[in-house]
């Protein structure tokens, strides 16, 4: 993803310089984000959920092998972070159909927010940088 923005490729870069970063209930929807610890809270079931959750976050990052799973990723939330990103990895690839269907459900989700707009010229330049029909709403 970093030669997708033109920029070096950190061995070691901070969480929020990361191109792919989750919470646990993002990747395992059986395992919420917080906890409410009270007196009565069975801590044995609290570790085992996180235990399993775990496992399954750590599955989950063992076939994140490459820019385009990442890409699959936000692509199937639709997810608006690295959408830039991930059109110039798909086009690139020349798989315009993906391409599209990720705009189409951006679109769905994001387009009627203000902010919308800023995304959609974004996009539509590299839609045209690679010679692709952007479709508007």
């Amino acid at each position: 993803m970093a030669q997708i923005q033109s920029r070096a490729i950190l061995t070691a870069p901070l969480e929020a310089e990361c191109h792919f970063r989750a919470r646990i209930g993002e990747i395992v929807e059986s395992v919420p984000d917080r906890f409410s610890i009270t007196a009565d809270t069975n801590m044995d079931d609290v570790r085992e959920t996180l235990l399993n959750g775990l496992e399954e976050v750590i599955h989950f990052y063992d076939t994140m092998t490459s820019a385009r799973s990442i890409v699959d990723y936000y692509t199937s939330g639709p997810f608006l972070h690295l959408g830039e990103e991930s059109f110039h990895l798909l086009l690139q690839s020349n798989d315009v159909v993906a391409a599209k269907y990720y705009l189409k459900a951006l679109q769905e989700k994001y387009g009627t927010e203000k902010r919308w707009t800023i995304f959609e010229n974004k996009y539509s330049a590299i839609f045209n940088k690679y010679g692709v029909e952007f479709d508007k709403r």
